[in-house]
C-alpha cells in the first residue's frame, strides 16, 4: 500500500469518474486504474463499484475512503513540519464558503492574500453550511467561511466577526419613512426571502419569528438565489428584505438611501472560520485568518455579539 494508491482512490471518490481523477493526478486512466487494482488485489475488497455511473464506492470502500483521507492529512503534517523549519509558506489551502458571505468577504483579503503567499494556492469552493460540515470532516476542505455556532463538538470554530444585518427598504414601503425598525414592524408579506437551504433564510427566520408558517394569500411569491436578486426585487417593487452589512459596502448613495438599521441592540450573525478537530496547515489557516481580519472595515470589527442570530 502506498499513499500515491490512496491519493487515487481518494481522486477518485471525489470526482466519481476515473478518467477525471486521472487527469487531475496527471497520469493516464490506465495507470490510476491499475494501481487502484493493485491496492483492491492486495486488500482482498473492492473500493468501487464499477458497475454504476458515476463510480461509486462499496459499503467497505466508504471506509477505507475516510482512513485513506485521514492518512494522506496525516502525511500533510510532516511536509508542514518541514516548511516550518525553513521558513517556507506554501502548499495547497482549500477552502469553504457560504453563498452568501463570498462576494463580500472574498474581495476584502483575496488579492492581498496571494500577493503576500505566492506559493500558497488557495482553492475557494461555495457551499451550503451543511455540505461545508460534511466536507470539513471528510477532509475535502482544510477550512471553512460560515455562520456559527453550528453545535457540532468534532468541528472547531474560530469567531472571527459580528456582521450586522439590515433592512433593506423600498421607497414605496411603510418603512422607508422610519429611521430604526423592528423586527414586528415588517409586513410579512411584503417580505422577500432566499430559497431554502440557504442559512441566511433561517437566521431571518429567527429575527422575524417566523418559525410558523408565512401568511397565505400572497398573489406572487419569489424565493431568490441570491442577495442580490433579493436588493434589486426590492428596489423594484414595493418590498422589503434582510441584508447582511459587508453587502452595503458596495451600494451606490441611492441605493444606501434604502438601508435601515434596526433598534438597538442590532442583530448580528456570527462569522467564524471552521475547521476539523485535528485539523491541519495550521500556519496557513492562521494566516489566512490574520489577512482575513486586517482586512475588514472598521465598523465590522466593532460590533459585539449582543444579539447573535443563529441557524
Amino acid at each position: 500500500m502506498t499513499l500515491v494508491q490512496l491519493e487515487y482512490v481518494v481522486a477518485v471518490d471525489t470526482y466519481r469518474h476515473f478518467a477525471t481523477a486521472a487527469e487531475k493526478n496527471f497520469v493516464t486512466q490506465p495507470t490510476l486504474s491499475m494501481q487502484i487494482q493493485k491496492l483492491e488485489d492486495e486488500l482482498g475488497v473492492k473500493i468501487f463499484d464499477r458497475s454504476k455511473q458515476p463510480v461509486v464506492p462499496t459499503e467497505v470502500g466508504e471506509a477505507i475512503i475516510q482512513q485513506a483521507r485521514l492518512v494522506l492529512s496525516q502525511s500533510q503534517v510532516i511536509q508542514e513540519i518541514i516548511r516550518d523549519k525553513k521558513g517556507e509558506l506554501a502548499g495547497e489551502l482549500r477552502l469553504g464558503v457560504i453563498p452568501t458571505l463570498a462576494p463580500y468577504l472574498l474581495p476584502l483579503f483575496l488579492k492581498s492574500f496571494l500577493q503576500k503567499y505566492p506559493k500558497v494556492k488557495l482553492r475557494v469552493t461555495e457551499m451550503t453550511t451543511e455540505n461545508m460540515a460534511t466536507d470539513l470532516k471528510k477532509n475535502k476542505l482544510d477550512a471553512g467561511l460560515l455562520v456559527t455556532p453550528l453545535q457540532d463538538n468534532s468541528l472547531k470554530e474560530q469567531v472571527l466577526f459580528y456582521e450586522e444585518l439590515l433592512a433593506y427598504v423600498s421607497h414605496s414601503n411603510a418603512l422607508y419613512e422610519k429611521k430604526y425598525v423592528l423586527p414586528n414592524d415588517i409586513d410579512l408579506e411584503k417580505l422577500w426571502l432566499l430559497e431554502e437551504g440557504h442559512c441566511f433564510r433561517s437566521q431571518i427566520l429567527n429575527l422575524c419569528e417566523l418559525r410558523k408558517a408565512l401568511p397565505d394569500g400572497k398573489t406572487f411569491e419569489y424565493e431568490a438565489g441570491s442577495i442580490e436578486t433579493l436588493r434589486r426585487m426590492v428596489e423594484q417593487d414595493n418590498g422589503i428584505t434582510i441584508i447582511p452589512e459587508l453587502a452595503t459596502l458596495d451600494l451606490s448613495v441611492p441605493q444606501q438611501k434604502l438601508v435601515r438599521h434596526f433598534n438597538a441592540p442590532a442583530p448580528v450573525r456570527e462569522v467564524s472560520l471552521v475547521t476539523h478537530r485535528d485539523y491541519v496547515k495550521k500556519r496557513l489557516i492562521e494566516v489566512l485568518k490574520t489577512e482575513i481580519l486586517a482586512a475588514l472595515p472598521d465598523k465590522v470589527k466593532q460590533n459585539k455579539n449582543e444579539r447573535v442570530i443563529t441557524i
